[in-house]
């Protein structure tokens, strides 16, 4: 069994309704073009740093990912886990999503947290 994050990279009055929106479109196939977020390029290297997603390390014993390589868009991650990852993954996952500006999906549930924990409720 798998579960799904995703972060995104968008703009700073952006609601749940927002992340769920350009959820759907993704999943649709649609994509933003443009340049990269630095905030996606960003999360991404730190991630890959500690968990890469590429390689032999990102299929071995003790990888969290279900599916490699990771999806990556310019305007967010969609990271697909193994259910047994450790809880030390999730966490550097939400860390991270907070420590570079990024809202974090997860769609099992389509719960949406937002960037900070001083941020409002989304």
């Amino acid at each position: 069994m798998t579960f799904d994050l995703v972060v995104w990279a968008l703009d700073d009055q952006s609601t749940s309704a927002d992340v769920h929106a350009a959820h759907e479109l993704c999943r649709q196939g649609q994509h933003v073009d443009g340049d990269t977020d630095r905030r996606i390029t960003s999360f991404y290297a730190t991630l890959t740093a500690d968990y890469p997603d590429q390689g032999p390390a990102a299929t071995g014993d003790g990888s969290p990912w279900a599916k490699v390589p990771l999806h990556v868009a310019i305007d967010h991650v969609e990271m697909n886990l193994q259910l047994t990852c450790a809880d030390e993954v999730l966490l550097t996952i939400e860390g991270l999503a907070q420590e570079h500006g990024l809202l974090l999906l997860d769609p099992q549930d389509g719960s949406v947290y937002p960037s900070s924990a001083s941020a409002p409720a989304r």
